[in-house]
């Protein structure tokens, strides 16, 4: 069978790939939130709506989770806080679960969960979260978040690297879409995403922090997230391959 990789974005574009295993991007900034947190220790529950993150907490409510995240920019009433990878990683109540909510990309992993896997990947766990997929699944979709009705340059960014890795391991391109969106991203440097609007909008609303943060933790994981019976774990490092192949990457301070 021809293992194939494909690119795409939004949360209903999920319900294109039923026979795929789905990795789920968005750099800013669910995702990476979330891979800090379970990173960290925490446990970590991805809400699609703001209606599951109420069942979520009600579920929880006797281990005092911590809601976290955004709709539409704004933080929801009754969150502690946003969607920032940041400032979870500054909090050191780790016992507390995480009920994770944003507009898009935690709607992209909650429509994953009828695929044939759901993974969690930012630029954390590029090489890591590749390596973890080669073999295990004949399909893959890597499936930006999307903001605003377009395809971040940091999503684009992220999920060409993934792609562009897997298929150095013998996946192929499944449309041409995907194609060229690799061949943007291929040997560009990390710092290229920052013409993005997502960008703009941290520069705008003063939380620069999140950005410095995603620059300075690029690849320094060395582990693979999925989504499990509605949590994200973290599989542990042993078990994903260590002799890998990595495109170059380069870090540098933003602009």
């Amino acid at each position: 069978m021809t293992r194939t990789v494909a690119i795409d974005c939004f949360p209903e574009s999920v319900r294109n790939y039923p026979d795929c295993a789905i990795v789920a991007v968005d750099v800013i900034r669910a995702t990476t939130t979330a891979i800090t947190a379970v990173a960290s220790g925490r446990r970590c529950y991805p809400a699609a709506t703001l209606e599951e993150a109420t069942v979520l907490e009600s579920r929880l409510r006797a281990e005092d989770p911590l809601l976290a995240g955004e709709l539409g920019g704004s933080t929801p009433y009754g969150f502690e806080m946003t969607n920032t990878p940041a400032g979870i990683a500054k909090r050191d109540d780790t016992h507390r679960p995480l009920i994770l909510l944003s507009t898009s990309g935690t709607a992209v992993i909650g429509e994953s969960v009828h695929c044939q896997g759901s993974y969690i990947a930012c630029l954390r766990n590029l090489r890591a979260q590749s390596e973890y997929l080669v073999g295990r699944h004949g399909k893959i979709a890597c499936i930006g978040a999307g903001a605003r009705g377009e395809f971040p340059e940091e999503d684009q960014l992220c999920c060409a690297w993934i792609a562009e890795r897997l298929v150095r391991s013998g996946y192929r391109p499944a449309n041409e879409q995907t194609q060229r969106i690799i061949e943007r991203w291929s040997g560009a440097r990390t710092d290229a995403f920052l013409i993005s609007k997502s960008v703009d909008y941290l520069r705008r609303t003063d939380q620069l922090n999140d950005l410095d943060f995603i620059l300075a933790h690029v690849d320094d994981l060395s582990a693979s997230f999925e989504l499990c019976d509605h949590q994200i774990v973290m599989i542990p490092t042993e078990q994903v391959r260590k002799k890998v192949s990595r495109p170059p990457v380069q870090q540098s301070r933003r602009r």
